[in-house]
């Protein structure tokens, strides 16, 4: 009995088993956190190796380069396959792509505040793309919200960036943990 507790504790904390409870068009929403969506044998910071940029020159032709490469990898990120089609909750941030009025109905939701005006971008694995059809006002780009939709295993790219999963958003509400 010990022995399966465990393995319920494990799978729960992992991200496996869903432990949020809702349920949206009939389906449980597991809430997730930014780590399931990569693959169990990548490292971001193995994709590339950076240590020669500190010796390149802003206008070393070499230094745009290896800039346009780590931006490739980046944007080409391997994806989990298993997450296509599950009902989510993942907490992050706005980067608005599409906005009417003062409604943002397309976006970047990404893990960490400043994503995507910084270069380098997160990888694509680490960027969602999200549909809102009928927006949401985002007051303060410093603020974290939770969003609550169908996840598929999509890529999308922008100018500011590539993301590797799309989601079809049901709910956008505030993060509170």
């Amino acid at each position: 009995m010990k022995n399966l507790l465990s393995l319920v504790l494990i799978l729960i904390v992992t991200g496996f088993i869903p432990v949020y409870g809702e349920t949206v068009n009939g389906e449980t929403v597991e809430e997730i956190d930014w780590d399931i969506l990569m693959p169990a044998d990548y490292y971001p910071e193995t994709i590339f190796d950076t240590s020669q940029f500190s010796s390149l020159d802003d206008y070393d032709p070499m230094a745009e380069i290896k800039l346009e490469a780590m931006m490739e990898a980046l944007s080409s990120a391997p994806v989990v396959q298993e997450m296509d089609g599950r009902m989510i909750r993942i907490p992050g941030f706005v980067v608005p792509l599409v906005e009417e009025g003062l409604k943002v109905t397309e976006f970047f939701l990404v893990p960490y505040f400043g994503a995507c005006i910084h270069v380098p971008p997160p990888p694509s694995n680490q960027m969602l793309y999200v549909t809102f059809e009928p927006g949401t006002n985002v007051e303060n780009l410093y603020d974290a919200i939770w969003i609550t939709g169908k996840l598929s295993v999509d890529r999308v790219s922008n100018d500011l960036g590539a993301a590797g999963y799309k989601v079809e958003a049901f709910k956008i509400e505030p993060y509170e943990k």
